[in-house]
């Protein structure tokens, strides 16, 4: 499917809420962490799927900063994941020349972590595929947070809604135009607060790790479906 396609516009960025881990793993009978590298599987076929499609922005909620609340040996098996996620896929960024790229608060990262995520941006920088905006230890408000803080060093004039853009984690990323979620849950959960203030969302009852390609196609479709007015009346 591209943009040549039937139906109204197709999507540019894409965001995802990957969620149903570890109801995914429980239904299985098994632990938690089964369903975490489960997801990570899922994760590659969705990235592999949107580029192929034609998605010029995939931005894959990883890790949120409120998911340090769960219990240690949880969070330390989904950082272990994320680094052999970085470290072991770059072939596919290459073979695929996508680029890799961070969305959250660095400082909070594991040294070894954000010392792996720098490599692997770096690494992928001058790619021209699809570019793959990993929010780690992202949150929403966070981000805001952490814009107005930029905004007060440089003593910078009140800023317009273009010009307060400038100091989030990627200004020149345009605003997603979906919001997927898995799992049947019906809540931001903190994702792209500002970005996502117009995306349409779609959500599915299917957990995360059960996600292929054709679930990708199926959202896509039916965002193409919607008329987007942005707060104007219909015609």
């Amino acid at each position: 499917m591209t943009d040549g396609g039937s139906g109204g516009a197709f999507p540019r960025h894409i965001g995802v809420i990957m969620d149903g881990n570890g109801r995914w793993a429980r239904m299985q009978g098994k632990a938690r962490t089964q369903g975490h590298l489960e997801g990570l599987k899922a994760a590659k076929r969705i990235v592999k799927a949107a580029s192929d499609m034609g998605v010029s922005w995939l931005t894959l909620y990883t890790f949120s900063t409120e998911n340090w609340k769960r219990a240690r040996e949880e969070v330390s098996f989904i950082m272990g994941l994320v680094k052999r996620y970085l470290r072991g896929e770059l072939d596919f960024y290459r073979q695929n020349r996508i680029r890799i790229r961070h969305a959250g608060d660095p400082e909070g990262l594991p040294r070894d972590i954000r010392g792996e995520l720098e490599a692997a941006c770096a690494e992928t920088r001058d790619f021209e595929g699809m570019q793959v905006i990993l929010a780690l230890n992202y949150g929403g408000r966070d981000e805001i947070i952490r814009g107005i803080a930029k905004l007060l060093a440089r003593n910078a004039d009140p800023p317009t809604e273009a010009g307060f853009r400038l100091y989030l984690d990627n200004p020149d990323i345009p605003d997603p135009d979906l919001i997927i979620r898995s799992a049947g849950e019906w809540r931001t959960s903190n994702f792209l607060l500002w970005g996502g203030a117009y995306a349409e969302y779609y959500v599915s009852e299917k957990l995360w790790p059960d996600w292929t390609g054709e679930d990708l196609e199926m959202a896509v479709s039916r965002f193409r479906e919607r008329e987007r007015r942005y707060g104007g009346a219909e015609a």
